[in-house]
């Protein structure tokens, strides 16, 4: 199976996959373009609270945290929470992880993840935002909410003026590469920036999404990254941004407002509107296995 390349490029190069005003839908549009992606909580709902986690967070931590958190919110003990870590280096499996993909078993230390998805890298230099969400408080759709978060990443690269794109065939957000030779196809080439793998337990939702700010991309060649050959990895460092975790977590918080709703800070009162930018079952589990392709936790 080949290999998943992560090339570095200069880090003063100018911005890469940067969007350009077009009347005209993209040739790439994807299906799930086409859905809802509003997830905003009903009327009167607590605002979200925002942890932003310093240092870095073990794995296994990571896992305790939100299950008891999840369990928490589906009893009414807790409100919802995104929660921003980085982890030390390290390849999570999710439920559809193939041992095969798993290039270098010594590299990293390696955890079933639980969540949809396959083979996936967390390092130091990439956010994870931990997603736990009460859907029944907000729209019980699962093919929706993937796009949702996919909404919500797009509209964060936006506003670093990079273009992120959605694929069919293949979930997490993706930018074109003119700058590399195309595919064997003919097809531009295209590098994965960032990548989401959720779990839904009586409709409350855990694990979450991941982007690239600036992990050393040569870790992923530990792994095929989401199963998926072929395709590049990039950062946002990589792309010619010179962009921070704080930058990254300020544009993450605005674009997640526009998408879900009102956030609190960690710390505040949730049940305030803590924010001046803020928006007004199911007895099973869902993995999201094919719709899950490349979170860790």
């Amino acid at each position: 199976m080949k290999r998943c390349e992560a090339r570095q490029s200069a880090r003063g190069s100018l911005p890469l996959s940067v969007v350009e005003p077009s009347s005209e839908k993209p040739a790439s549009m994807s299906t799930r373009d086409q859905l809802d992606t509003a997830f905003l909580p009903q009327p009167g709902s607590a605002a979200v609270e925002w942890r932003v986690e310093p240092g870095l967070t073990s794995y296994p931590d990571a896992l305790a945290v939100m299950e008891e958190r999840a369990a928490a919110i589906r009893e009414g003990r807790s409100g919802e929470m995104i929660w921003l870590v980085e982890h030390p280096p390290l390849y999570t499996a999710g439920t559809s992880a193939v041992s095969t993909d798993l290039l270098q078993p010594d590299r990293f230390p390696v955890f079933e993840a639980g969540r949809g998805g396959e083979y996936t890298y967390h390092g130091p230099g990439q956010r994870v935002a931990y997603v736990m969400l009460d859907l029944k408080r907000r729209r019980e759709d699962v093919r929706a909410f993937v796009a949702a978060l996919e909404a919500w990443i797009i509209g964060t690269l936006d506003r670093f003026n990079i273009r992120g794109e959605r694929r069919d065939d293949r979930v997490g957000v993706w930018v074109v590469r003119p700058d590399r030779p195309p595919l064997a196809d003919g097809s531009p080439a295209e590098d994965k920036i960032a990548a989401i793998g959720i779990r839904l337990r009586r409709w409350v939702s855990f694990h979450g999404v991941a982007i690239n700010v600036e992990p050393e991309l040569g870790h992923f060649s530990g792994i095929v990254p989401c199963g998926i050959s072929g395709y590049g990895v990039t950062s946002l460092v990589d792309l010619g941004l010179p962009v921070t975790m704080a930058d990254l977590d300020e544009a993450l918080k605005s674009a997640f407002i526009e998408v879900f709703g009102k956030v609190a800070l960690d710390g505040a009162d949730p049940e305030s509107s803590a924010n001046e930018e803020g928006a007004d079952g199911n007895k099973g589990e869902h993995v999201l296995e094919h719709l899950g392709h490349g979170l860790a936790p």
